[in-house]
């Protein structure tokens, strides 16, 4: 019990609980302003590459544009030019491009 009293007791002009506020409000506008739209966009990336198709033109994280030729549990295989055909995974996948 004095140990808890002692967070809000004044120790030298000020309490603990006056010494953490700064740091907490400091972490929640991170939070509103950092964390949550992060997670925000990784989700809306994740319903996407689940809503893809075959012939749904891709753009990959190393900047290949692709459309899509067949779906594997955890790849694509992408056709970027005529004759060439890749094999990326689920993950590389950054955007969808517009038609």
């Amino acid at each position: 019990m004095n140990t808890f009293l002692l967070f809000f007791q004044d120790a030298g002009g000020a309490s603990l609980l006056w010494t953490l506020l700064p740091f907490v409000f400091i972490f929640g506008i991170f939070y509103f302003l950092v964390i949550l739209p992060q997670k925000r966009q990784k989700q809306q990336l994740q319903e996407m590459i689940t809503q893809l198709k075959i012939n749904d033109q891709v753009v990959t994280n190393g900047g290949v544009i692709g459309k899509i030729k067949e779906i594997k549990e955890t790849s694509f295989i992408i056709q970027s030019a005529e004759k060439s055909f890749l094999e990326i995974g689920k993950s590389a996948v950054v955007g969808k491009k517009a038609d």
